[in-house]
């Protein structure tokens, strides 16, 4: 496409996607729900289509020379498209938190005050490789009330326009416009450029991928982003800690999984137990293949390499990890602030007053006592699914599932009250 071809198309999908926005916006959730539940039907009886889709991307993919990694995020395996099917079906077993109202309170004047959650409008989403981010991203956006453009990476054109034509089955069995959930359909990377500057379009942007992709998105988008660049997480073990959960938390946050954003990538260890815990952390590291970077004082404790300044505020996303001896909660509470990312830390400790401190000067989206980093997610979180993580202060902060997709209005129940000169 041209330029002038590709801003008309897209200023097409988002004045599209506004007028549906409104719409979807009033629907109850029985209609929600019965478009999820048709989507995950139409995702059953078109596995073989799914497949042979996807199987073009991969093709493609091969040819352009993806890594083994970018092609197995690409995959869509039987099992994984049961996963979609499966997480249409949680989502539209979740609470619908459109229309709720809290915070009730009389004022003086006898009017009553509270909030009421309302949709955010339309929603862009900006992701790479993975084709399942279609659906998630479109039946967390569709059940909170908010029309939806999603645009994927170019490698999976084939799969997620596969899958659009499910969800368009889905809206059609439900009464409820196409423009709903709208899938960009070109590969130009200008609709990334046009997506982000259309105020008067979108709401908020959501880019779910690497640092590159969500840096580029958050300097130039003209519209809100939820976002997160990296997830730098800590794990500190305090000098009151319980050393068998110290061990284990510590083992857990960083092998569970690497290549995610909750995984731990900086140990913190207090002075007072390193000489003790370090080498049965090393041990355990060992084993699974971690290699350890350390400070000075870990060095001579146990046998790693050096730690340079950059270690500390690295995102690994690999067996790696950093580990520092601190003196104390102060020095590992000015650690954390200073090298992290705000996303997820936690402290391991069995002394009520220093686990509070921890909580409450910890500058992050989730802060933890006695409990591995890798609890950081919507669904381990009751929010069934989530659409991301926000490192944000502003709106939503931590994973963001329904609610983090919606906003408040104050709403005013009145008796005939007026308001006196």
């Amino acid at each position: 496409m041209s330029s002038n071809t590709v801003f008309e198309y897209m200023s097409g999908v988002g004045a599209s996607a506004r007028a549906a926005s409104a719409e979807i916006a009033r629907s109850d959730t029985a209609t929600k729900n019965r478009a999820l539940l048709a989507t995950a039907e139409a995702i059953q009886a078109m596995q073989s289509e799914l497949s042979e889709a996807n199987q073009r991307d991969l093709v493609a993919g091969r040819e352009k020379g993806l890594s083994d990694a970018m092609l197995d995020r690409l995959t869509l395996t039987p099992e994984r498209i049961q996963g979609m099917v499966e997480g249409l079906q949680q989502v539209a077993s979740l609470p619908d938190p459109v229309g709720s109202i809290s915070e009730m309170d009389y004022r003086p004047s006898g009017i009553q005050l509270g909030k009421m959650r309302v949709p955010l409008g339309v929603i862009g989403i900006i992701y790479e490789s993975r084709p399942n981010v279609t659906i998630e991203a479109a039946s967390l956006c569709l059940k909170s009330g908010n029309a939806v453009i999603l645009r994927g990476g170019s490698e999976a054109i084939h799969s997620n326009n596969a899958l659009a034509g499910c969800i368009q089955q889905g809206l059609e069995v439900a009464g409820l416009p196409q423009a709903v959930v709208q899938v960009v359909d070109t590969t130009d990377r200008e609709a990334v450029g046009y997506l982000i500057s259309m105020p008067e379009y979108v709401d908020v942007i959501v880019p779910r991928g690497g640092k590159g992709l969500i840096e580029r998105i958050s300097q130039d988008a003209r519209v809100p982003v939820i976002k997160h660049l990296d997830g730098v997480c800590h794990v500190y073990i305090d000098a009151e800690a319980d050393p068998k959960k110290a061990l284990a938390i510590a083992e857990n946050a960083k092998t569970r999984r690497y290549g995610v954003c909750n995984a731990m990538e900086t140990l913190l260890v207090d002075s007072l137990v390193a000489d003790v815990l370090l080498p049965s952390l090393q041990s355990i590291y060992d084993r699974h293949g971690v290699e350890l970077r350390g400070c000075p004082k870990t060095q001579a404790l146990i046998d790693c390499q050096p730690a340079t300044e950059e270690d500390w505020s690295t995102e690994y996303l690999a067996p790696i990890l950093s580990v520092k001896v601190v003196d104390g909660l102060d020095d590992a509470i000015q650690h954390i602030n200073r090298y992290g990312s705000h996303h997820t830390d936690s402290i391991v400790t069995e002394n009520y007053t220093r686990g509070r401190r921890f909580l409450r000067e910890v500058d992050s989206a989730s802060v933890m006592i006695n409990a591995s980093t890798a609890f950081a997610d919507g669904f381990e979180y009751g929010l069934g699914a989530e659409i991301g993580i926000s490192t944000d202060k502003i709106h939503a902060r931590g994973p963001v599932g329904l609610v983090g997709l919606t906003s408040q209005k104050y709403v005013v129940f009145g008796d005939g009250e007026i308001r006196e000169p």
